[in-house]
């Protein structure tokens, strides 16, 4: 992820939070975008479309990382998707493993502030496939 897109998503995200711009260190930026749309919600508030963008890619990407593969295709409308987890290759069409969720919930499941159990219970995953399950991999 380019540093300089970020910081200005950060740094936008945060004047919308009526806080000082980030003056940490560049390896920390992700983590500190994430947290900043995480508050944006907390405080009831639509998060920075760039900055919503940036964090849950980020996530999506470290899931991607975490666990290789191309058996779940995630996916966070209108943001961003990833192929992850291992087992059989997907390559045409829609893949047999899908997941689906908004912004906030995966945030929140990526950094364990919601359980997987939790995010189904209450409706806010739809998760189609026998390896569509996350709760191995989560959080993150």
């Amino acid at each position: 992820m380019d540093p300089e897109k970020l910081r200005a998503a950060l740094d936008g995200q945060l004047v919308a939070l009526d806080e000082p711009p980030y003056d940490g260190p560049a390896s920390a930026l992700p983590d500190a975008l994430v947290a900043a749309v995480l508050t944006a919600y907390d405080r009831g508030l639509v998060p920075e479309r760039d900055a919503a963008r940036q964090a849950v890619r980020h996530l999506l990407e470290k899931l991607a990382a975490a666990a290789p593969g191309r058996t779940v295709e995630v996916r966070v409308p209108p943001y961003a998707a990833v192929q992850a987890i291992p087992g059989p290759r997907h390559t045409r069409g829609t893949p047999p493993n899908v997941v689906e969720t908004d912004a906030r919930t995966w945030m929140e499941l990526a950094l364990g502030r919601l359980t997987w159990d939790e995010a189904m219970a209450r409706g806010s995953v739809a998760a189609s496939g026998s390896r569509a399950d996350l709760s191995a991999h989560l959080p993150l």
